[in-house]
């Protein structure tokens, strides 16, 4: 990397010279503040462009920022003095350079609202314009999460460079973003085709959490819980549907957990959220993630490449995060070439419309597989659809759990095992299929 210029002009404090108890900056330190953080970004953004190698290391990009500052302060100090105006004093500088570090290398406006752990969504539809929907169902007005909207695109951009080994960038050219916050939120962010840049994000407030964990949180009771355990175990197939934040990752993490430790398990994600390998619970884990076309347009890896690579790979189970393409097709084969308890989710509000959305997804491969097609391949390779949505009193909840019993033309014939209650969460309705029982008794008495 190009090393940077020496200062020679006043120097600046360290991070020492500022106490928890300084007060806020002034209005003239913030304009300060949001200056020398729009200078910092742009000089960071061009050394990470010319640095050959591995990306810069949080901790890296901390240390080259504060140098960065250094040298503002020391061209602002010099420009006001041979303007015949005194300097800024030691106080003031220490409290413009705590913002602009805390803007650029915490997560700035949003760090308040993802220490709350009530907090279930995060909607920013403007810089001040947020929306905030919480685990109990709520959704109230939330706080501006920046000082303007150039602010808050470089605080995404920032946080696109800390969010791992690949290359994340939001600008014009690439107006999409989607990464996974260090606290396990995924971030996903658009500009240029909104009138505004739109940031969501969607909290994982039960990160590491396991079937029990979520019978304790109540997204089911114990007749569930007992009944996807042995699910699991007993190694069947098994696709989770349901809207968007209806709890489908936080679900399929805890089922994965069930899975026994030396069991060789490959994921496929377009964004890391499983991680099922840093709990330490899984020996054997490979995780593998999509990759998008670079600024030329070429060198993107998708799902359904990824997933007929991962076969490949002596997989015991492969878990791919969400199926929302032609990918179906390899991953349904997947399940029906001997990865038996291999696992998914889809979006749907039911599990009728998940099958015609794996249908429709199917056609859409290069295989074009018709919908009497898809529904047989279904039928002989998922074993059990999860169904979540919330309850009436807007909890996230399981609502029904099918099992597939076979394909009658456009038709998944299943047999559902729970279906929804009063108030719309799972209750036992009839039993599983003798053979299904026997593979129960067997496998998990």
């Amino acid at each position: 990397m190009t090393g940077l210029r020496t200062p020679t002009a006043p120097t600046m404090p360290g991070p020492s010279c500022a106490t928890t108890s300084a007060p806020d900056p002034s209005p003239l330190e913030a304009v300060l503040a949001e200056l020398w953080r729009g200078k910092v970004t742009e000089q960071l953004v061009a050394l990470d462009a010319e640095h050959d190698g591995p990306p810069l290391s949080l901790a890296r990009h901390r240390e080259l920022g504060s140098r960065l500052l250094e040298e503002e302060a020391r061209a602002h100090n010099t420009a006001r003095l041979r303007r015949g105006e005194p300097a800024l004093d030691t106080a003031s500088v220490a409290r413009v350079r705590r913002a602009v570090m805390a803007a650029l290398f915490g997560l700035g406006g949003l760090q308040g609202l993802l220490d709350d752990p009530l907090i279930e969504n995060i909607n920013v539809n403007a810089y001040d314009n947020v929306v905030l929907r919480y685990a109990d169902g709520r959704r109230e007005a939330g706080p501006a999460v920046a000082a303007s909207e150039q602010e808050l695109i470089d605080l995404v951009r920032q946080l696109a460079a800390h969010a791992g080994a690949e290359e994340r960038r939001f600008d014009r050219a690439s107006p999409v973003l989607d990464l996974q916050l260090p606290d396990g939120s995924r971030l996903h962010a658009v500009m240029e085709v909104t009138k505004a840049v739109s940031v969501s994000i969607r909290r994982h407030r039960l990160h590491n959490a396991t079937l029990a964990d979520l019978e304790r949180s109540g997204m089911f009771d114990r007749e569930v819980a007992e009944f996807l355990r042995r699910c699991v175990l007993a190694q069947r197939n098994i696709l989770i549907s349901g809207s968007p934040g209806a709890g489908k990752t936080t679900l399929l993490r805890a089922l994965a957990w069930t899975i026994p430790p030396w069991e060789r398990v490959l994921t496929i994600e377009d964004t890391f959220e499983l991680e099922l390998e840093s709990a330490g619970i899984l020996r054997d884990v490979v995780t593998m993630q999509v990759r998008e076309d670079n600024i030329e347009g070429v060198g993107g890896i998708g799902q359904a490449e990824l997933v007929r690579s991962a076969l490949r790979m002596s997989p015991d189970r492969v878990i791919v995060g969400e199926i929302r393409g032609p990918e179906v097709v390899s991953m349904i084969n997947c399940m029906s070439q001997g990865n038996d308890g291999s696992m998914s989710t889809v979006h749907g509000s039911s599990s009728q419309i998940a099958f015609a959305k794996l249908a429709t997804y199917a056609a859409q491969g290069p295989e074009r597989l018709t919908m009497e097609a898809t529904n047989l391949l279904i039928a002989s390779s998922v074993h059990f659809i999860v169904q979540l949505d919330h309850d009436t009193a807007g909890r996230r909840c399981v609502t029904s759990i099918r099992e597939i019993t076979g394909a009658d033309g456009p038709q998944v014939v299943s047999n559902e095992v729970f279906r929804p209650g009063p108030d719309l969460r799972a209750v036992r309705h009839t039993q599983v299929q003798p053979h299904t029982q026997r593979i129960f008794d067997r496998t998990c008495p």
